[in-house]
């Protein structure tokens, strides 16, 4: 696995838009975002379609050059997804990977980001963050899960714990920027507890599934091969997928050969829950259907969309606790 160089003081990051780009109701907290950035002692150089306020944020060929640009230059040492959104598949034809290969440095973004990271990392063994998008650290005084992520650039690895309560998707943030956490969080190990380890890998599942399985921008069946000594930790990401919609996604990925090391799975919690009309009694029944009653499986993780969340390294070596309602990850970049 190769783990491109950490941020130093005075690093530049470089900021673009493959999905959507910053419109006027973003623009207040990424602008926040920025500054946050700054604080760590770092550099930021916007491309040209992060302040389009279109979903996507310019056209595919666009999108890919800017990519592109940061990725050849040397004076970038990570490149950060500024926001989610949609379509960031219509730029992958056009992004060069030979480029990042021959000069590898941090992807970091989240969501619709997903398509590029897991592409990079299965295709060609460059390590990439899981992470907030740059317009994610819009807070006066960051978050626990906030400090995480900006150390895993910095190069440190904190051990992440399950946190004791969450921020609702639809939830407004407090005035002061920071998360509104009313409800309690609790881990379901959907066939009991456990430990397990391996190599980190997974991403959103509504775009894995819909957009990137059996395409030339994925290789997890390669990529679960050349790491089976190690098997794989497979972590997923909701956003709005019924049971059954998971249940199928995840048939699908087996059948693929995606699972054939996995040693175990996270999923995160929703963003939006939808169980009125399904076949299953709730979630972890249509994981256990998919997966088995043997596999190691938590439901309702601090993973994806719904605040706050861990940081995730595809491709580091993970040891995740799954126990009485709660949990920890541990990453090692091996």
């Amino acid at each position: 696995m190769i783990y491109p160089d950490f941020l130093q003081n005075g690093s530049l990051i470089g900021v673009t838009a493959p999905s959507g780009g910053i419109n006027e109701k973003k623009l207040p907290s990424y602008l926040l975002s920025l500054e946050q950035l700054k604080k760590q002692g770092w550099q930021i150089r916007e491309t040209a379609d992060v302040r389009l306020p279109f979903v996507p944020s310019a056209p595919a060929e666009q999108r890919g050059s800017e990519l592109n640009a940061l990725f050849s230059d040397p004076q970038i040492a990570a490149v950060l997804c500024a926001t989610g959104g949609d379509f960031l598949c219509e730029c992958l034809p056009f992004v060069d990977f030979a480029a990042l290969r021959s000069r590898p440095k941090w992807v970091q973004g989240y969501s619709d980001p997903t398509g590029l990271l897991f592409s990079i990392t299965t295709r060609l063994d460059i390590a990439t963050i899981y992470g907030p998008n740059a317009g994610g650290f819009s807070m006066e005084i960051l978050h626990p899960a906030l400090e995480n992520s900006l150390a895993f650039l910095r190069g440190e690895t904190p051990v992440q714990r399950s946190f004791d309560r969450y921020q609702p998707f639809f939830a407004d943030d407090t005035p002061d920027g920071s998360y509104a956490l009313t409800a309690p969080v609790r881990w379901e190990a959907v066939n009991g507890d456990f430990e397990a380890e391996g190599r980190l890998l997974g991403g959103c599942l509504d775009v894995l599934e819909s957009v990137l399985l059996g395409t030339p921008f994925e290789d997890a069946r390669g990529f679960a091969k050349r790491y089976a000594a190690d098997g794989v930790i497979w972590y997923f990401d909701i956003f709005s997928m019924t049971p059954e919609q998971i249940f199928y996604a995840l048939w699908r990925m087996k059948q693929a050969g995606w699972f054939r090391t996995a040693r175990a799975f996270l999923f995160g919690r929703p963003a939006i829950p939808n169980t009125e009309y399904s076949l299953f009694d709730g979630y972890p029944a249509a994981l256990r259907r998919a997966l088995g009653e043997g596999a190691k499986i938590v439901w309702n993780a601090d993973i994806g969309h719904v605040k706050p969340t861990f940081t995730l390294i595809n491709g580091a070596y993970g040891r995740v606790t799954a126990r009485n309602g709660g949990g920890a990850l541990e990453m090692k970049l091996i």
